[in-house]
């Protein structure tokens, strides 16, 4: 009998280690579907703000840069460049939310030297548009509700504020989700890492809400429950631009869309442009 119970033993034993091996390839599998949604999404982003950035450059050619406009503008372009690095060296889900936490800094960056140019107040630093990060800071709030939620007041631009004032739907940031696009607060727990980035710190200091955040792990609630995001807002640098990320890039320029390297000589961007 004790060889019964010794080949039952290394059967159970077998099928023990088959089962973990399954779970492991179940989760790497997961991981590198989850990653290749993110990073795509994120990649798009990316490319939308360099694309903004020459944007940027053609619109300031007239104006004289003065110091603290010149910091803004390189602070946008480093974030643009480390953005870029972040992306590239993504190997896991999780690694997106440094990518999208840095575009956030950079179009807070942008708006500052808009800000500066026109001669007006730098703007508050505020979570960016509830329905497309891309749309920069937001600048009012309005009240809208999920499906099968209750009303809520969330962070909008002042051109999303208008068309629900006008009864049209937001320009809403879409994402894939199976076959078909979505808005990016539709798209599920996939796309959890890329909404941190933009909106956790936001949510767990109040000015963003994070029930929004919290249904991506599934399903809408109403109950207003909040999510676990960490991560902290950072403080003023004095400047109108928080400095609650190192953006590490070393200062390189614009790739292909004519920056030179981030230089700038007496008078504006040099001939690089």
């Amino acid at each position: 009998m004790e060889w019964v119970l010794l080949a039952v033993i290394v059967a159970l034993g077998g099928l023990f280690y088959v089962a973990r091996r399954l779970q492991g390839d179940q989760r790497r599998l997961r991981n590198d579907r989850d990653l290749a949604l993110v990073k795509a999404v994120a990649d798009e982003d990316v490319t939308r703000f360099g694309e903004e950035l020459q944007d940027l450059h053609v619109e300031t050619l007239a104006t004289e840069l003065d110091p603290a406009m010149r910091q803004d503008y390189q602070r946008a372009l480093d974030t643009y460049e480390n953005a870029k690095t972040l992306l590239h060296d993504a190997t896991r889900p999780e690694d997106v939310t440094e990518v999208t936490k840095t575009l956030e800094e950079g179009r807070y960056a942008k708006a500052c030297v808009l800000a500066r140019q026109h001669g007006e107040a730098l703007p508050t630093r505020r979570p960016p548009c509830f329905f497309s990060p891309g749309h920069g800071p937001s600048q009012t709030e309005v009240s809208w509700a999920p499906p099968g939620g209750l009303p809520r007041e969330v962070p909008v631009c002042l051109a999303d504020a208008e068309r629900l004032a006008q009864g049209a739907e937001p320009d809403a940031r879409m994402v894939r989700s199976g076959n078909k696009m979505v808005p990016w607060y539709d798209g599920g727990p996939g796309y959890r890492s890329y909404a941190q980035g933009y909106y956790g710190s936001w949510a767990t200091n109040g000015l963003f809400p994070a029930f929004v955040l919290g249904s991506m792990m599934g399903g809408w609630g109403s109950d207003g429950s909040g999510s676990d995001f960490g991560g902290d807002s950072g403080g003023d640098d004095g400047s109108g631009y928080d400095g609650g990320g190192d953006s590490g890039s070393d200062g390189g320029g614009f790739d292909g869309g004519g920056f030179d390297g981030g230089g700038f000589d007496g008078g504006g961007f040099d001939g690089g442009f």
